[in-house]
């Protein structure tokens, strides 16, 4: 990473000014970010910068092929198919870990990725926040890309969640969002977008239209801006959706939920470039290859729910769907963060893709989450600062 900025900043950090920035992004919005805030961005060399954006772009390439797209057809379970299907996703993420290469220096591998909304409006909220908690950083450091800034960036926005349609015709769909961790995400696309967060259970089907309720009024959907995970709705029973999914509703979906699975974990096996690793579905795993040199990942879970670190051959036999799982080669990721306390930090970089309906797919930010521990996850860091969400920053 630049050496350079990263020495300035960590010689000019204090503890007031990541206060600062906590209380910014958690005082600002009807509702807090749920996760840990990161003290620090990090900060890409142009030669890093440069290859993390070939990598990113190499793989939606493979992804828009007709060979990814017959590999795809039996990604959905076919209980969970949704009618009306958009020709391609409208949101990609494409995760790199950082990590060493042969050679010594850092290079991009890909752990994951996904045609699903990320937290496309806080990471434009964050980067406002981090701005002005940390105005020492020079201005030409910023975290688009494709020539975007935060206005451009925030019109892109608009255009693929609002559309033409009427911002209170258009909702935020989630199960429970004022309790979800990425809620403040939702509170930024209400503000930013005037697009309200609407809860499954409060929706009203009359024929093949949708309804909410707003300030007493009942307002027809006319778009849906997706954040429902079926693998919550799935381990909900008591929930009680207002629709069927299956439906053949009149509503235009904004970011369809079959690209949930159709780019996914499920595509790892298919993608082969420069800065992908091994993967295999469970029941095609070479016989020849070692199990400790791989991760088993269930195909559908969120979160790093069901993820095992250390596979065996009996746990592969015990399991009643193999196929619904993937070993994926291990990568080590590289401690290049030095902290101010004298420990150094990881991350994984998550590249950023908005795909308009009538356009191409447009790198246009991202997100980076740092750890210390074994994964990402909360529950390997606890207790360790320099950790959690945070953006990386490029010129």
């Amino acid at each position: 990473m630049e050496p350079i900025q990263r020495s300035r900043f960590n010689a000019e950090f204090t503890p007031e000014k990541y206060a600062a920035l906590v209380r910014a992004v958690n005082e600002t919005e009807i509702w807090p970010a749920d996760f840990r805030i990161s003290e620090t961005p990090i900060f890409l060399t142009p030669e890093f910068t440069q290859e993390i954006e070939t990598a990113a772009r190499d793989l939606i390439a493979q992804v828009r092929t007709p060979e990814f797209h017959r590999h795809a057809q039996d990604a959905i379970p076919l209980r969970l198919v949704v009618p009306n299907e958009n020709p391609h996703p409208l949101f990609v993420q494409v995760d790199f870990g950082v990590c060493t290469g042969e050679d010594g220096r850092l290079i991009p591998r890909l752990i994951e990725l996904q045609g699903f909304p990320s937290l496309y409006s806080y990471q434009l909220f964050f980067w406002r926040c981090l701005r002005a908690a940390f105005p020492e950083i020079p201005p030409e450091w910023q975290p688009f890309f494709s020539g975007f800034d935060q206005d451009s960036y925030l019109e892109l926005l608009r255009k693929v969640i609002v559309g033409e349609a009427d911002p209170e015709q258009v909702i935020l769909l989630e199960i429970e969002p004022e309790k979800q961790k990425t809620r403040i995400d939702f509170a930024f696309s209400k503000s930013g977008l005037g697009v309200w967060p609407v809860c499954l259970t409060s929706i009203r089907k009359r024929g093949r239209q949708l309804f909410y309720e707003r300030d007493g009024r009942e307002i027809r959907i006319e778009r849906v801006y997706n954040r429902v995970i079926f693998d919550e709705l799935l381990r909900r029973p008591e929930l009680k959706p207002g629709f069927d999914f299956r439906d053949d509703l009149d509503i235009q979906w904004v970011g369809h939920p079959n690209w949930y699975f159709r780019i996914s974990k499920h595509s790892l096996p298919f993608l082969k470039t420069a800065h992908t690793s091994a993967t295999f579905f469970a029941d095609e795993f070479p016989p020849e290859e070692s199990l400790a040199d791989y991760v088993l990942k269930p195909l559908y879970s969120f979160a790093g729910l069901g993820v095992d670190m250390e596979p065996t051959r009996e746990k592969l036999a015990a399991l009643p769907e193999p196929h619904a799982w993937i070993l994926q080669r291990k990568v080590t990721y590289a401690d290049f963060v030095p902290t101010v306390d004298g420990h150094r930090s990881k991350a994984e970089i998550r590249m950023m893709f908005l795909w308009p309906e009538d356009g191409e797919p447009i790198l246009v930010n991202n997100l980076v989450r740092m750890s210390q521990g074994q994964m990402m996850g909360v529950d390997f860091n606890k207790d360790k600062t320099w950790v959690g969400s945070s953006i990386a920053l490029h010129r």
